[in-house]
């Protein structure tokens, strides 16, 4: 088995992608989105971190966090999100049929794919590259005509701050807003 070296930097800000196991369209049950969002917030009462940017999609989401300065464990606060949300959900989203020996022996939930994926936020481009990437992405997976159109992201919270106007992106091309 590979072992994969995580970046590791305390205060950092971090991008993230979580998928859901086979890229099942649930994440934006009504169901899963509660019991996301109180994960998120149990998470944060015990190690905190500041949610920069944030976009659900059905079968996957990004997000960018800031730890705080004594601070890079951002794997512990991923694994119990995930677990809570896998334990709220699991009368309604255990799946028999895509359950398989890995699985069973690791006891994981058919709701995530088992890892995630990051990336530490180099400098302020960086960040707003990663920004733009995030409230862009429902877009660009064909969800919404304009960013202004997806309700589960933090683009609505960058418009009422001023960052963004409310037809930002509207006539962007996607290639726009790749990054590396």
């Amino acid at each position: 088995m590979s072992r994969y070296r995580r970046a590791s930097a305390a205060g950092s800000t971090y991008f993230f992608t979580v998928v859901a196991y086979r890229r099942q369209p649930i994440l934006c049950n009504e169901t899963v989105r509660n019991a996301l969002r109180t994960a998120i917030e149990t998470v944060r009462t015990s190690r905190p971190f500041v949610i920069n940017a944030w976009v659900l999609l059905p079968d996957h989401l990004h997000c960018m966090w800031t730890l705080p300065d004594d601070d890079a464990d951002f794997s512990t606060r991923w694994m119990i999100i995930k677990r809570a949300v896998s334990l709220a959900c699991r009368e309604d989203f255990r799946r028999a049929d895509l359950m398989t020996a890995s699985k069973l022996k690791h006891r994981e939930s058919t709701i995530w794919q088992r890892r995630f994926w990051e990336h530490q936020i180099r400098n302020e481009d960086d960040f707003a590259r990663h920004v733009d990437y995030i409230h862009f992405n429902p877009v660009k997976h064909g969800h919404a005509q304009r960013a202004e159109d997806w309700p589960y992201s933090t683009f609505h919270r960058y418009v009422r701050d001023g960052v963004y106007a409310h037809d930002w992106a509207g006539a962007m091309n996607e290639a726009a807003l790749e990054y590396d």
